[in-house]
């Protein structure tokens, strides 16, 4: 997932055809006999959608109906299936993980059923696939990068090990110099419709503030369409640092530093205009917290090396106490998609052919494959847990599900709940009042990332600058250029003239309102359920003409598709201590009390570790299974 700016190098049974008897001694019926397996048609491939993609159209109606009008699709009187091992609700990383781990710690021999309520597994961690002109470009869905593999746990380690990922490769798949090869740096993209005028300039906070550097990076700042005033005080805070706290010590300047959000120690202490702090107020929205430096700590930004910092600089503390800061360079051409492919080849291996993680990258993925009758492990897509709960014996439970609008139950001797956790409270009766309340503290960080495939970057690689921020907007906040990365077979572009894709990122919030990070989430979900294809395309297609139309680009020309992927429901929520509680933590807080094993079912998902990284995604796994398999 994208937690650092790209440019910023250093820094997830039926046999034979026999009907089997149902729980009340009946035949199964023919729309039942449907269910057991998806049959999908040869064609059908998901990643080669383009269009709106992430919570497409069908995936959300469902659970809708349920948590927001309250229906009930009742619970068919006939089991569908035979009795599972494990059902798993919930087909992202930690889900997969889940079975993963359920069959090799138990020996294998499980019979398992996943259920996810999208078109596609992988949860976040979708796979893009954009045709130019005949050739296939890659991009990911959601789920952008394996951040940090050496700090992983153990169990983590493993897990990417027993499924042939190893991240030392990257280093060799993953050109780091491409970009500075091609002269390239990154900018800031200042929009004509919020200031008085477009223009795409280098970013000096990207630049060492020394004396060497002093001249440039004043002559870049002079070159911004804002105040003379506003650029005083950028360059201010970037050659003048001061501690506002000389008479603190270093306990009292970090609770001081963690009162103030980052906007309002710039504007209290430095004076600088808003005006100013508007150019970099969005910067952490995407891959970070889903809010701007208003609704964050000037201590948390001490971390992030803000301007007008530098004075705090020793108290920083690593993010997660992580020391190691490995370079943000393991990276699937399709992002995490190609964990999730690697978990779902250990689970079906004849879904996906090869056996390497070069070749997961040019394999398909045979979608025909993934819920057959004589596999013990089994992917159902497009189908919606509404239903979870213990059978009246307490030794199985009870899963129903929807699925093209057809209600379903299969039975379970174990259910792991991988999917969002706050819809819980909702589908799982099973759950106490308390736990409930704890599952509906946080809210997922809404987000958009979008590929966009072009039939070259020649007009891009003319502006010398591969990637952008756009201040104030209010739709596309940032764009760069693909990650450069090679492996099995798959090459990235080579020169200017060849495709590649462009991504962007948007994160709906409300900024400046005084709302906690939890009710901006919550009000830009909502937004971005509002929000259709084209409203997202037409301001992005005026940006790009904006930015490199001068050079050359022709957007009807140029662009030759573009898959925008909505997730209204995003990232799992981690601790804003600006707005929480600072004993929430990862290892404390109303997570942990939500994610408490209710019986025979266990909670995963990066939700019940506060924490959206792949490794919380495992890691959460690792901890339902060691629950389930303790009964």
């Amino acid at each position: 997932m994208t937690k650092k700016p790209f440019g910023n190098i250093n820094r997830r049974d039926f046999l034979g055809g026999a009907a089997l008897t149902g729980a009340a001694g009946a035949l199964i019926s023919p729309m039942e006999l449907f269910a057991q397996t998806a049959n999908y048609p040869r064609d059908y491939y998901p990643p080669s959608k383009t269009g709106l993609r992430g919570s497409h159209a069908g995936s959300f109606e469902v659970a809708h109906s349920v948590s927001w009008e309250g229906k009930n699709w009742g619970r068919p009187k006939d089991q569908t299936d035979d009795v599972y091992d494990m059902v798993v609700v919930g087909g992202g990383i930690s889900g997969l993980s889940a079975a993963f781990l359920y069959q090799q710690k138990n020996g294998g021999g499980k019979k398992i059923l996943i259920l996810d309520n999208h078109d596609d597994f992988g949860g976040h961690a979708k796979r893009n696939e954009l045709d130019v002109d005949g050739n296939i470009l890659l991009g990911f869905g959601g789920s952008q990068t394996i951040d940090g593999p050496k700090n992983y746990s153990p169990e983590a380690k493993k897990l990417l090990k027993d499924i042939s990922i190893e991240t030392d490769k990257f280093y060799d798949f993953f050109d780091m110099d491409y970009y500075a090869n091609h002269n390239m740096k990154g900018g800031i993209f200042f929009d004509g419709a919020f200031y008085k005028k477009s223009a795409l300039i280098e970013d000096p906070f990207s630049i060492e503030p020394n004396e060497k550097n002093h001249q440039k990076i004043s002559d870049i700042i002079h070159s911004f369409p804002v105040s003379k005033q506003s650029q005083e005080a950028l360059i201010k805070i970037l050659f003048e640092p001061k501690d506002h706290f000389p008479n603190l010590n270093d306990e009292e300047k970090i609770k001081k530093l963690s009162s103030l959000n980052y906007v309002e120690y710039l504007q209290d202490y430095y004076d600088v205009p808003k005006e100013a702090t508007d150019i970099f107020r969005d910067q952490p929205k995407a891959g970070l917290f889903g809010v701007g430096w208003e609704a964050m700590s000037a201590y948390l930004s001490v971390e992030f090396g803000m301007p007008g910092t530098a004075a705090y600089a020793e108290l920083s503390t690593p993010h997660r106490g992580y020391e190691d800061d490995e370079p943000y360079i393991f990276h699937f051409p399709d992002g995490n998609a190609g964990v999730a492919r690697a978990l779902v080849r250990k689970l079906i291996p004849d879904a996906v052919p090869g056996n390497s993680m070069e070749d997961l990258v040019l394999s398909k993925v045979q979608y025909d494959l993934l819920d057959q009758s004589n596999s013990l492990s089994r992917i159902r897509l497009n189908s919606t847990a509404v239903d979870v709960r213990h059978t009246i014996s307490q030794d199985t439970v009870d899963v129903t599900y929807v699925r093209n609008n057809q209600t379903y139950r299969v039975r379970s001797k174990h259910v792991i709940m991988a999917c969002y956790n706050s819809i819980l409270p909702f589908i799982c009766p099973d759950i106490p009042e308390s736990q409930k309340e704890a599952l509906g503290y946080a809210t997922k960080v809404p987000l958009v990332f979008s590929n966009i495939a072009l039939r070259n970057w020649r007009a891009i690689a003319d502006t010398g600058i591969n990637r952008a921020n756009v201040p104030l907007s209010d739709m596309h906040q940032g764009y760069y250029l693909d990650f450069p990365v090679s492996m099995g077979g798959y090459d990235f572009s080579k020169t200017p003239d060849d495709p590649i894709v462009l991504c962007s990122y948007y994160v709906p919030s409300e900024p400046d309102q005084g709302l906690t990070a939890r009710e901006q989430n919550l009000l830009g979900r909502h937004k971005l359920y509002q929000h259709t294809f084209e409203d997202m395309e037409t301001p992005m297609i005026r940006q790009l003409d904006e930015m490199y139309g001068k050079n050359g680009f022709d957007v009807e020309r140029d662009i030759a598709a573009i898959t925008i992927n909505r997730w209204p429901h995003g990232y799992a929520y981690e601790y804003n201590h600006y707005f929480d509680p600072h004993e929430y933590t990862y290892d404390s807080g109303p997570h942990v009390t939500g994610r408490a094993q209710i019986g025979r079912i266990s909670i995963a998902n990066s939700d019940a570790s506060a924490y959206a990284y792949v490794d919380g995604a495992i890691d959460a796994a690792v901890r339902a299974v060691d629950e389930q398999i303790k009964i």
